[in-house]
């Protein structure tokens, strides 16, 4: 098991990521956006820049964050984006020598019924997607977010059924603001805790995040890990119970949301909260172990 987190809410540019994953005593990053550019778009000479102060540093990346099949992207799109941003990613982590990426599996088409989502595209698609990385030694791994798979767990699991080689990275606070698309309108928010049981087996990464959701503003207020409704303490204690090794990867959303422009704060408190949500997250792994013994 190993800690490791998106460090750019920590900071834009590499030098913050170091210095916080640093501070923390951590030796991983997963790398999302450097300067504000995913790390897949961003030029040829800032990656190699990129790459050369990681090195010197010591410091790892062990999963792309990737923009691959987001919220931000339409089934109804090119495929040819997809790939191209593929491409650029397998070059890119056999450089780092990274062999973990998240995907998506596009954004949920707005005014259509969750049986009429361009099902079988999504499913030809991902099947592409994952067999070019699998190729290339890398696992690709599906995050419950914003998209066809995190409708709902029965979504996810189709996704695993009709996709070869797909595996998940599991996000313990996306399913506080999500619709459970199984379910009748009005749809109710999902559960993370019964969305984890049911595709537990699958699991081969965690992201870390924590909130309550305001039903009256329909906004989630992030909050530190075991804070919300995330059941992030349950979670890590039946994965670690489980044997789980994987990475545990936070994602604080407190300071600054990378989609969300109402969220921010200046850079120190930036990078001081995402210290101290590492700390917490590592306070309850030690707690658990304890009360474990």
């Amino acid at each position: 098991m190993y800690l490791t987190g998106f460090a750019d809410e920590a900071a834009p540019d590499i030098e913050g990521q170091i210095r916080a994953t640093q501070e923390l005593g951590w030796h991983f990053i997963e790398a999302r956006n450097i300067n504000g550019v995913n790390i897949h778009d961003i030029p040829e000479a800032l990656f190699e820049e990129v790459a050369a102060r990681l090195q010197s540093a010591g410091i790892q990346v062990n999963c792309f964050g990737s923009a691959i099949a987001n919220w931000g992207k339409s089934i109804l799109d090119p495929f040819e984006i997809t790939l191209a941003e593929v491409r650029r990613a397998i070059l890119r982590m056999q450089r780092l020598g990274t062999k973990l990426i998240r995907i998506m599996s596009y954004a949920v088409l707005p005014g259509r019924e969750p049986d009429d989502q361009e099902e079988e595209e999504r499913f030809r698609r991902l099947r592409i997607i994952c067999r070019m990385f699998t190729d290339a030694g890398i696992t690709p791994l599906h995050e419950n977010c914003m998209n066809y798979g995190g409708m709902s767990w029965q979504h996810t699991l189709r996704l695993i059924e009709h996709v070869p080689g797909l595996k998940l990275v599991f996000d313990t606070g996306n399913p506080i603001f999500t619709d459970d698309r199984s379910k009748p309108r009005p749809y109710p928010k999902q559960s993370s805790w019964e969305f984890y049981t049911h595709v537990k087996e699958h699991i081969a990464y965690v992201h870390i995040k924590d909130g309550v959701w305001d039903s009256q503003t329909q906004i989630i207020r992030y909050t530190f890990p075991g804070e919300g409704e995330g059941d992030v303490r349950r979670i890590v204690q039946d994965l670690l119970a489980s044997g789980y090794d994987g990475g545990f990867s936070i994602e604080p959303h407190i300071s600054v949301v990378q989609h969300e422009q109402r969220v921010s704060s200046p850079e120190e408190q930036r990078y001081l909260n995402y210290i101290e949500y590492g700390r917490r997250l590592e306070l309850i792994i030690s707690e658990l172990r304890q009360q474990a013994l």
